[in-house]
């Protein structure tokens, strides 16, 4: 494994667009030690901080069996979960985690993506990067020791440790085929997710993820650390302490129009992966030629480039309606 790159900032308004646009990740140490989140030093006192802000929400939460020892995957035979998804009272679950917090030996609960806005509506006030406060999505993660299995995202990533400890294993995104990935389709978020049990790796059935290792980084986060995680860098996510807090921003560098392109590859597996291969190497091609290394199409006159012009809100549309027309057939 090797080491991530560090950046020293005195605090985040030293962030730049340009360092968050990297094409690698990079931590930065103690860049929101001075959120009044972070800066509260005990467990206890965050809770109550946090308690104070919150209207009581009930969010979704992710809830697994001692015996699964912190790992949210799939049952044995793939054909559900080894947790179960509820709906729990979000300061219930704050006084849980602080009354369990000495007992190693309890159910994992971990309340993902919940959004900062919804749950505590004037937290952001002081608790907050402004150079991505309009990030469409920020997000709460809060919960005891865990283990979320690595798996990538379309958008760029800036996490922010509030309190425990996590420690982040991150991939370049061509590490697909060493990190053997399971189905996109159904999988536990939404992402599809690499199988391999990274406490235990069975190498004798995932023998190349010891090349995965050779490629990968690793690095602990404390409170008041930040990591930046590109889109589409695979990483798994360990919670290591009682208790767990982060706030991550998600945005996209792409018009605001875009489409998922998770839906392109199912689109494509649906209409090409099973033609003959000379028409998906055809189909190769001009998808080099339209989407992957466009050209300029100057034969074309102007008037009449339609799709193959800078994405735009109407263009979207047409997109979109002949998308709809073609799947309703």
């Amino acid at each position: 494994m090797q080491s991530l790159d560090e950046v020293n900032l005195s605090n985040t308004n030293e962030l730049t667009m340009q360092m968050l646009s990297a094409q690698t990740p990079k931590v930065f140490r103690q860049l929101v030690s001075d959120w009044p989140i972070v800066a509260l030093k005990t467990d206890p006192e965050k809770v109550s901080y946090m308690l104070s802000k919150s209207a009581g929400k009930v969010v979704p939460a992710w809830v697994a069996d001692k015996k699964e020892g912190g790992r949210f995957f799939y049952n044995s035979d793939m054909s559900g979960f080894n947790f179960e998804r509820q709906r729990l009272p979000f300061n219930d679950v704050l006084r849980w985690l602080m009354a369990n917090a000495s007992d190693e030996d309890i159910a994992t609960v971990y309340m993902g993506s919940t959004s900062v806005d919804m749950l505590m509506p004037l937290y952001r006030e002081h608790n907050d990067i402004a150079l991505l406060k309009d990030s469409p999505l920020v997000s709460l993660w809060t919960g005891n020791r865990s283990r979320v299995a690595a798996h990538f995202d379309a958008t760029d990533n800036v996490a922010c440790v509030l309190a425990g400890a996590r420690k982040f294993t991150l991939f370049p995104p061509d590490q697909w085929d060493n990190l053997y990935v399971g189905p996109i389709e159904f999988n536990p978020a939404g992402q599809a997710i690499s199988l391999v049990d990274f406490k235990e790796p069975d190498l004798a059935r995932f023998p190349n993820f010891a090349h995965a290792l050779e490629q990968g980084f690793e690095v602990t986060l404390y409170p008041g650390d930040a990591i930046y995680i590109p889109s589409m860098w695979w990483h798994h996510v360990e919670a290591l302490s009682s208790f767990n807090l982060l706030q991550n921003y998600w945005w996209r560098q792409a018009p605001e129009p875009a489409g998922n392109p998770t839906d392109a590859l199912i689109h494509a597996m649906l209409s090409i992966k099973d033609l003959p291969l000379a028409q998906r190497n055809a189909w190769r091609d001009i998808f080099e030629n339209m989407v992957f290394s466009p050209k300029q199409h100057e034969h074309i006159a102007k008037s009449a480039r339609g799709f193959t012009k800078t994405l735009d809100s109407e263009q979207a549309a047409k997109m979109r309606k002949i998308l709809k027309q073609g799947l309703d057939l």
